[in-house]
């Protein structure tokens, strides 16, 4: 067999376009089953104790009312937030990195857009994003399509336009040497 496949070019191809097929077809089973799961939890949750719906279907419960100003859209805002599936599965967190995220208001799945222009400065929310203001049905690596998702987000600033981050402005300023004579 040195190197040679019993398989023609044509059977390769058209057992590659068969396996294929048929990942997608998990994949869309997959994202449907995600959906009624959604669905369910969402219906639910909404009638829980404290829990607020807005006019898209976000949901969310205020943990603390910051004092602070509130975002515009076009804002760029300092957040710790921790983000899971509906099974408790964590797939991201500022908090285990130990450094807040800096991103635009505008520039986030739109649950968070939305919600971050609820918030004031030093608040903290638990948010129940809907799949449809999240990742909807294409998912992405660690969140299954058509898969709500639970953030707890604390919106720690609001960055002025040109600030240098926190590490930057944290930083000493380095005194050059001295040139010799």
């Amino acid at each position: 067999l040195a190197g040679k496949s019993e398989m023609k070019d044509d059977e390769i191809q058209k057992a590659m376009m068969k396996l294929q097929e048929s990942a997608m077809k998990k994949q869309q089973e997959e994202g449907e089953g995600n959906k009624k799961k959604s669905a369910e939890f969402l219906e639910k949750n909404k009638t829980a104790s404290g829990i607020k719906v807005t006019a898209s279907g976000l949901q969310y419960s205020v943990i603390t009312e910051g004092t602070g100003a509130i975002p515009k859209k076009e804002d760029t805002v300092k957040c710790h937030y921790t983000g899971t599936l509906l099974d408790g599965t964590k797939f991201d967190s500022s908090v285990d990195r130990g450094q807040p995220a800096e991103f635009p208001v505008a520039g986030v799945i739109p649950g968070w857009t939305e919600a971050l222009q609820m918030m004031k400065v030093g608040s903290k929310y638990k948010l129940f994003i809907p799949a449809e203001l999240a990742y909807g049905a294409s998912g992405r690596p660690g969140i299954p399509a058509n898969s709500a998702l639970i953030f707890e987000v604390e919106l720690l600033d609001i960055v002025k336009p040109g600030a240098k981050p926190a590490a930057a402005a944290a930083a000493p300023a380095v005194k050059a040497p001295k040139a010799k004579k």
